[in-house]
């Protein structure tokens, strides 16, 4: 009997490269795509080896097909500040055609399909905590447009897919994830902090870092994304952890964790950047029974290796 055949668009960044490695547990046979934009061979490269893993080089904004899938994962799209403000056309682009694309694999293949979506479809929310029922408050022309739009117009070809087209699809809304594989220079929360603290570099936290952030340990998203998977739920989920922790007071729990003598620096905040971040995750826990297991800062004491690491070999190539 042939293994069940699962497509990860993205599969070869943070999340995605998770991802793969949690469907191949479970036995799936796995064909990663991506166009290596953002993703990074370094994250799948211990799946060189395994037979039901295939990576396939491709950029998905172009008609593609990799033959038969059972499920198409839909998590291809720069995803951090750097990236997205550095990629703004290809970030709209992937949110657009590359979704398209995916979907029209999913339906020439009878495939279920779940896509990546993103609490920043909520914007710098009026709501707290945010509801999947929510709809947001995003400035559609500012600087973070380029994803906040990419990700809202994402979940609504989905939908059309799935009401015009009987496609059987899910949407997941991610809020702040880390862990191992997060790339040192992404300008994301986390990472940030941790390359700052290891290199005894300042903490740059912006405004007066009173802003609020929910950080969900990067297993315990895929955990959500697997069972979402098995649902028969075709409407958005949040999947995020409800703990709600300042900036500030994530930047001071990073230094306790590392032992760290760094300062903390201020700087101005970004414009657009949200106030308020916090899942409700009543229906998460409701229809799959998930809520996050792994507190923030044990998740920092299981990032830390990853993190030295990846400092240490950035160090090692800049001499």
């Amino acid at each position: 009997m042939n293994k069940q055949r699962a497509l990860v668009t993205g599969g070869a960044g943070f999340l995605g490269s998770h991802l793969c490695d949690a469907l191949l547990a479970e036995s799936w046979s796995v064909v990663c795509v991506d166009n290596l934009l953002t993703g990074r061979q370094a994250n799948i490269d211990h799946l060189r080896n395994e037979a039901a893993f295939e990576f396939v080089e491709k950029d998905i904004c172009r008609p593609f097909d990799v033959g038969r899938v059972d499920y198409v994962f839909h998590f291809a799209s720069p995803a951090s500040p750097v990236d997205y403000t550095e990629h703004g056309i290809e970030t709209l682009q992937v949110g657009s055609l590359g979704t398209f694309h995916a979907l029209d694999v999913a339906k020439k293949y009878n495939a279920k399909y779940l896509v990546s979506s993103t609490s920043e479809c909520y914007g710098d929310p009026l709501e707290h905590p945010q509801k999947e029922t929510y709809w947001g408050n995003v400035n559609s022309i500012g600087p973070r447009s380029v994803y906040d739009e990419a990700k809202r117009f994402t979940e609504a070809v989905t939908m059309a897919y799935h009401r015009y087209h009987k496609v059987d699809t899910r949407i997941v809304r991610i809020f702040n994830t880390y862990g191992p594989r997060l790339q040192l220079n992404d300008g994301r929360v986390v990472s940030n902090f941790m390359k700052q603290a290891l290199r005894g570099e300042p903490l740059t936290v912006y405004g007066n870092g009173s802003q609020t952030r929910s950080f969900c340990y990067v297993s315990d998203e895929i955990d959500g994304f697997l069972r979402l998977s098995k649902s028969n739920e075709h409407l958005p989920v949040n999947i995020g952890n409800p703990t709600e922790f300042t900036i500030l007071e994530c930047a001071r729990l990073v230094l306790k964790v590392m032992g760290s003598k760094s300062k903390i620096a201020y700087e101005p905040l970004p414009q657009d950047d949200p106030k308020q971040r916090r899942p409700d995750i009543t229906k998460a826990r409701t229809l799959l029974g998930w809520e996050p297991k792994i507190q923030l800062e044990a998740g920092l004491r299981l990032s830390l290796d990853y993190f030295r690491t990846a400092v240490a070999a950035e160090t090692s190539t800049a001499k």
